[in-house]
């Protein structure tokens, strides 16, 4: 009889994740495929797309998720091994009943673990802790015999990506940087066929990450893609992350853009064909970002963090555009509506060849600000959300202005903070953002005197300041 016991850190509120041989194991694989395929058959579905990325461990994660899934007596379509977004496209293109990505995203190379869609949409948050509740207590199918075939969908993907560029035949220069993870190939196959002069470095796929991590919002892990772009000229770099699902990029100055600066770009150029359309943006987005889509004559709407939950929100409210500041882009505008770091690359590219100046110059253009990174710390777990909420009954008490989408957000004077409970870590998040040095050392000691009065230790905001 089947049973299964998942450790409990791997089952998160997006996905499922661990730490190969300690907290995720190929017995874990066959068990999520046996219960995610529970889930489909129940619910009168057939067929599942896989994949996987280029993690060592994938593999073998694979082969065994599979087993699981035939075991339930389903088809399942194996892609092999490319981006996260070129399964999800899979689920489309062959009309699949649910998907499973095998991949540990942008972790370090020694992690691994699982996205899935079902129907379409995301597989999030309480269906998660449901897997493990199918495993801990046998409640599967009768085990069945299903069948697998490899499918190559990767020609279809490439064509469809390249279908929406619309930058004519203007001539860029561009470096890529796909870090050595699953859009390596994919990405030189792509840009073959785009116009311009296209360069891509650390193509070669290889889950032990030899030249950088590969998280693209990191400014140190685009060290090489800024050098390149500096040395070719170019007019931008684009780089992504493990498995191609989130997108970094570089100005023709070799400056970061980050993702409420690129979403500004994006934006703008959606609603010259979508007037007064939606755009979604997280909460750790910048106050910038949701000025100049209301310019750009869109509704801004805040949301909460974390890709299903914007995805979901896209459905529910038909915007044609999401992101996130962690570079998770979302176009349903002639697209699908999920993350595709290698679509919102063709689509960047459109934008630039149109533009009469350069990349530069829309960035120094933005209102100019001054933030903290990300700022993590311990918190119980049973505590982080508690907190959250004495601290936004006070700060409502004195009379701050306060949105409370996802967390904490505290408009000032001087800028805004945040401060949230991670939905899969026990930790708080804290982060602040400001027009000048002494707004923004004002609104950190306003976090740090807010986390006092709630018993908590005043974060270290030392060396903590970017300019952005």
């Amino acid at each position: 009889m089947f049973r299964h016991q998942f450790d409990p850190t791997s089952l998160r509120e997006y996905d499922i994740r661990g730490i190969v041989g300690k907290t995720l194991s190929g017995e874990d694989a066959f068990a999520i495929g046996r219960c995610f395929g529970t889930i489909v058959k129940r619910g009168g579905g057939a067929k599942v797309a896989v994949g996987y990325d280029g993690r060592l461990s994938s593999p073998e994660l694979e082969e065994r998720l599979v087993a699981g899934l035939v075991a339930c007596g389903l088809a399942v379509s194996r892609i092999g091994c490319g981006p996260t977004p070129m399964l999800y496209y899979a689920s489309y293109a062959l009309g699949a009943d649910g998907a499973v990505m095998v991949t540990g995203s942008h972790n370090p190379p020694d992690y691994n673990g699982f996205k899935m869609m079902l129907n379409k949409k995301p597989f999030f948050g309480p269906q998660i802790q449901e897997i493990g509740r199918l495993a801990a207590s046998g409640d599967v199918v009768e085990e069945a015999q299903g069948s697998a075939e490899t499918v190559d969908v990767s020609e279809d993907y490439i064509a469809r990506l390249l279908q929406d560029y619309d930058g004519g035949d203007r001539q860029l220069t561009v470096v890529w940087d796909p870090g050595n993870g699953s859009g390596g190939a994919i990405t030189e196959r792509l840009v073959a066929r785009l116009p311009g002069k296209h360069t891509v470095i650390n193509a070669e796929i290889d889950g032990r990450f030899p030249n950088h991590h590969p998280d693209p919002t990191v400014p140190k892990n685009l060290e090489q893609l800024i050098a390149e772009v500096h040395r070719q000229g170019a007019d931008l770099g684009i780089a992504f992350d493990g498995d191609a699902d989130r997108i970094g990029m570089v100005d023709d100055k070799g400056e970061v853009f980050f993702g409420d600066q690129l979403m500004v770009v994006l934006a703008r150029d959606v609603l010259k064909s979508r007037p007064g359309e939606t755009i979604i943006a997280d909460v750790k987005a910048s106050q910038v970002l949701f000025d100049e889509i209301e310019k750009a004559g869109g509704k801004a709407l805040m949301w909460k963090t974390g890709h299903s939950l914007i995805k979901s929100k896209m459905a529910e409210t038909g915007a044609p555009l999401a992101g996130e500041m962690s570079g998770h882009i979302f176009f349903a505008d002639k697209w699908y509506g999920f993350d595709d770091a290698p679509y919102s690359a063709v689509r960047l590219l459109g934008i630039t060849a149109r533009m009469e100046g350069k990349l530069s110059a829309v960035r120094e253009a933005l209102p100019h600000v001054l933030n903290t990174p990300e700022l993590r710390f311990d918190c119980p777990e049973e505590r982080k959300f508690a907190v959250v909420g004495e601290v936004k009954e006070r700060l409502a008490a004195a009379g701050a202005k306060v949105q409370d989408v996802d967390g904490v957000r505290v408009l000032t004077d001087d800028g805004w903070w945040l401060l949230r409970a991670s939905n899969t870590q026990a930790v708080l998040v804290a982060r602040a953002e400001a027009r000048d040095e002494a707004g923004l050392e004002r609104l950190k000691a306003d976090i740090a005197t807010q986390l006092q009065a709630s018993g908590l230790a005043a974060p270290d905001f030392s060396g903590a300041n970017a300019g952005h």
